[in-house]
């Protein structure tokens, strides 16, 4: 991927559906498999199983509502950025904010902010670092988040985390709100509970003159995953996580959506399409 090419926007009836990526990390799921499991379903895989993912979030516009799905990143500039570039050997494009302006959206504009889970690498740019001091990135708008994503993290008691720190920040201003099983943000908009990847994961779910968009966050974590839906990293719900994306796959499946998921390659278009009693991805 070049560095220029990091914005695609595609049209879903009404809403206009843009993917930013803010770059590739290398990570490796360490999945409970043999080596041999792993070289037939990721032979792209360094000898120890770790690979380059990406790492696309989204923006939605529908009517008067500008609305963001995981902010990810905090700016490639920014201390956050290089500690987490150190750690994960992230190549950033240059990141979110720039895409946004590239559509023509200020942060001041942005309505909703929907946190798929309380990840880092999903919610960190809910901040800015201005002269060494965090600044509410989106001022206007609502944040949401699943409740017990929040009100389970351990994090919530270290008052340094980057919970605490980041996304704390727009609750102690009043703007944080939380999303149980299920919750429309805007006519047309809704995040959908898929535990398993965290307690409150979720997803959101576009829909506008009969054409379905879905951003399924970290339900997928690698292509594998459509053909090993058992499949979870450590710290991770082995039964909970499977059956979520069971649950959601054969909904999105069902109604021909397109679909977008954290970690796949950019500009990360696809569609889950049945295959015997499981699934297969399908870029579009």
């Amino acid at each position: 991927m070049s560095m220029s090419d990091f914005v695609a926007s595609r049209p879903f009836g009404d809403a206009v559906v843009t993917v930013i990526s803010a770059g590739t990390q290398r990570w490796n799921p360490h999945y409970a498999i043999t080596d041999e499991e792993r070289r037939r379903a990721m032979p792209e895989a360094s000898d120890d199983g770790t690979l380059t993912i990406g790492l696309n979030f989204a923006h939605v516009r529908l009517g008067d509502a500008s609305i963001l799905i995981d902010p990810g990143c905090d700016d490639p500039s920014s201390a956050w950025a290089r500690e987490f570039q150190t750690k994960w050997a992230v190549a950033f494009t240059p990141g979110l904010a720039a895409g946004l302006e590239r559509i023509g959206v200020a942060p001041e504009s942005v309505t909703h902010v929907l946190i798929t889970h309380a990840h880092e690498d999903h919610y960190a740019g809910v901040t800015a670092e201005r002269g060494g001091v965090l600044a509410l990135r989106f001022p206007r708008a609502r944040h949401f988040v699943g409740r017990r994503d929040w009100e389970e993290h351990p994090a919530r008691h270290q008052p340094d985390s980057a919970l605490v720190r980041r996304l704390g920040l727009t609750d102690r201003h009043g703007l944080l709100e939380m999303v149980d099983r299920e919750r429309e943000i805007v006519p047309g908009v809704t995040m959908i509970s898929a535990p398993g990847e965290t307690p409150g994961h979720c997803i959101v779910r576009v829909e506008s003159l009969g054409r379905r968009f879905y951003y399924l966050g970290d339900l997928i974590d690698m292509l594998c995953v459509f053909d090993h839906l058992d499949w979870v990293s450590p710290r991770r719900d082995s039964q909970v996580l499977p059956a979520s994306r069971r649950r959601v796959l054969a909904e999105a499946a069902d109604c021909g959506a397109t679909l977008t998921w954290t970690h796949d390659d950019f500009p990360a278009w696809g569609r889950a399409v049945r295959s015997g009693t499981g699934f297969r991805w399908e870029r579009i």
